[in-house]
């Protein structure tokens, strides 16, 4: 069982940036697969990036590719998003999901993965 908390959403202008975090609980964070997905108002749930156990591998949705990174510290059980360039079609409250299964097979499919996040709302403004 893996329990997940993130943190660092907020209110930021467009053009600036914010630092998500996705804090891990419970067995080792290592052996999951991780992802952020989002979701605005009205909309569905979708895919923003995942990144591989080891950290070595990832993949970002076309509309945050160059602006977003995703990364990870292991040891600290942790996952981050660091997005820069921010622009207000980006608010949506940002959610973190583990699976323990490898991360490139079906990585965009929210529902392939075991674990998720309570979620942290990000907003920007023009």
């Amino acid at each position: 069982q893996v329990q997940l908390v993130e943190s660092g959403g907020g209110l930021v202008q467009a053009g600036g940036s914010l630092r998500l975090s996705c804090a891990a609980s419970g067995r080792a964070f290592g052996s999951y697969a991780t992802a952020w997905f989002r979701q605005a108002p009205g909309k569905e749930r979708e895919f923003v990036a995942v990144i591989s156990r080891g950290g070595g591998s990832t993949l970002y949705a076309d509309s945050v590719k160059g602006r977003f990174t995703i990364s990870r510290d292991n040891a600290k059980n942790t996952v981050y998003l660091q997005m820069n360039s921010l622009k207000p079609e980006d608010t949506a409250v940002y959610y973190c999901a583990a699976r323990s299964a490898g991360y490139y097979t079906d990585y965009y499919d929210s529902g392939v993965y075991d674990y998720w996040g309570q979620g942290t709302q990000v907003t920007v403004s023009s």
